[in-house]
């Protein structure tokens, strides 16, 4: 469906009981049953169940237990596609409500679980299949976000978008971060399983690959050859001057026209996106270096990611009147920079959950006042909660992704507590979390059926059950 006709449907229509996708049935605990049962569920994890029981068995907080077993094995329940091919795993991943697999979205729908696959054979091999279908895309496309896993599919963005669509392809929108997922994905399921069967040469390919596309998004010499145009009224869905974007000074940044939201950027030098990269290229490198035995493609890995950083250093770091110091959202090399934080992940606010910047950085740590405050235009506080929004769904809607990613980068209880109390009382009576809502209404809010939010909620009760029960209730 197109941009309008999707947020007609899912937008804020009315009470969250009303837009829930999942039957309703009475539970013993009188909180309905929102999961989807067990015969209808695309795949089963015994070690994921084992920890919904041992979730629901120690924390007395009853809703708690009723949110994490409908919220953490959402992306299992309901979106994966599981099938092997030429006897390799292959996963299909779509996001919930949409019908195509993000590069991102996919990555961080899964990447709770790798924690769990020592114990879970088949948990490992589904992941393995997320890893391959990733790779299969990103060589079909590594400009594209989103693919379907039936080229014969048409876009609904076919008659629309002016760049080069490809059969397969949903959307061919160009943000670093599709291409850092898969990379973060694949170095933490080699860590946690030391398995090397997905990271063959294929797999290698799609790292060079990766790694020639953000060189020529550096711009150095020429546009490069992706560009992107699309008839909408949407002003975040296009690109000005001819698809390309304003003109940014060639600095070793690394052009991003979308960011995570799949909104357009201002200046293309997206801040959390290029420190997300140099994360990944340090991983890949290693990935590289000591799977595939390449010293030449690791170095190259490596050098890149030296550039960037210093590049970041040189020219993303501004002076606020009021938190001195801190990370710009977007700037262009030229001096001229954009002041904001988006709730979609890489954020300024999530940078320590993607291993960018350490939490206890003063940098980090000023930009994390600002974008939690009445400074950042994104900011939306009301008589339900307080958090951060975006263009893509507007004013005055906040993301539970923005208040999650809060908990996650947080090491103060207090402010965990808080997070974790808001996310309870948000979710509209659904049992779910949302896309957005609004800050004075949670029962108003977008997509009742966005798993990547599920998911990231999932981990979080996880993580603090694990590290600090207490805070749970």
């Amino acid at each position: 469906m197109n941009r309008k006709t999707f947020l007609q449907h899912t937008g804020v229509l009315g009470t969250g009981l009303a837009m829930s996708p999942f039957s309703f049935a009475q539970s013993k605990n009188d909180f309905p049953v929102v999961r989807v049962p067990a015969g209808e569920r695309h795949f089963k994890s015994a070690v994921i169940e084992e920890a919904i029981r041992a979730f629901q068995s120690k924390v007395k907080n009853k809703e708690l237990g009723w949110l994490f077993n409908n919220c953490f094995p959402n992306t299992l329940d309901t979106t994966v596609y599981y099938t092997e091919r030429e006897g390799k795993p292959d996963t299909y991943v779509i996001t919930g409500d949409i019908d195509a697999m993000w590069l991102r979205d996919s990555s961080a729908q899964v990447y709770p679980y790798l924690q769990f696959t020592r114990r879970d054979q088949a948990l490992h091999r589904l992941i393995a299949g997320v890893i391959r279908k990733q790779t299969h895309f990103i060589l079909k496309d590594p400009y594209a976000n989103a693919f379907y896993n039936d080229d014969s599919k048409v876009s609904e963005w076919k008659e629309t978008d002016n760049t080069d669509m490809k059969p397969g392809i949903h959307e061919r929108k160009w943000e670093i971060d599709s291409l850092c997922y898969p990379i973060r994905l694949a170095y933490r399921f080699w860590k946690e399983t030391g398995d090397t069967a997905p990271f063959d040469a294929t797999w290698k390919e799609g790292i060079a690959r990766t790694l020639k596309t953000f060189k020529e998004q550096q711009r150095k010499d020429s546009p490069g050859p992706y560009k992107f145009e699309r008839k909408t009224s949407w002003a975040t869905d296009g690109i000005p001057m001819g698809g390309y974007g304003y003109p940014v000074k060639p600095v070793g940044l690394i052009c991003s026209m979308f960011r995570p939201s799949d909104d357009a950027t201002i200046f293309a030098y997206l801040v959390p996106s290029n420190l997300f990269a140099v994360v990944s290229l340090r991983q890949a490198s290693d990935m590289v270096d000591k799977i595939s035995g390449d010293a030449g493609l690791a170095n190259e890995l490596m050098q890149l990611a030296g550039e960037v950083e210093t590049a970041v250093k040189k020219y993303a770091v501004i002076t606020h009147p009021q938190y001195g110091k801190m990370y710009a959202y977007e700037v262009n090399g030229y001096g001229s920079h954009v002041l904001m934080d988006d709730a979609n992940v890489p954020s300024l606010l999530g940078l320590p959950y993607l291993g960018a910047v350490a939490a206890g950085d003063p940098l980090y740590k000023a930009t994390r006042s600002y974008v939690w405050s009445p400074e950042n235009p994104f900011f939306f506080k009301g008589a339900a909660a307080e958090g951060i929004g975006g263009p893509h769904i507007g004013k005055d809607m906040i993301w539970p992704m923005s208040i999650t990613m809060k908990a996650l980068t947080s090491g103060d209880d207090q402010e965990i507590r808080w997070c974790i109390d808001t996310l309870q009382k948000t979710h509209g009576g659904t049992g779910f979390m949302h896309e957005s809502f609004h800050k004075d209404a949670p029962e108003k809010f977008t997509r009742k059926w966005f798993a990547w939010s599920n998911t990231l909620f999932g981990e979080l009760l996880w993580k603090t059950f694990k590290e600090r029960p207490a805070l749970l209730g």
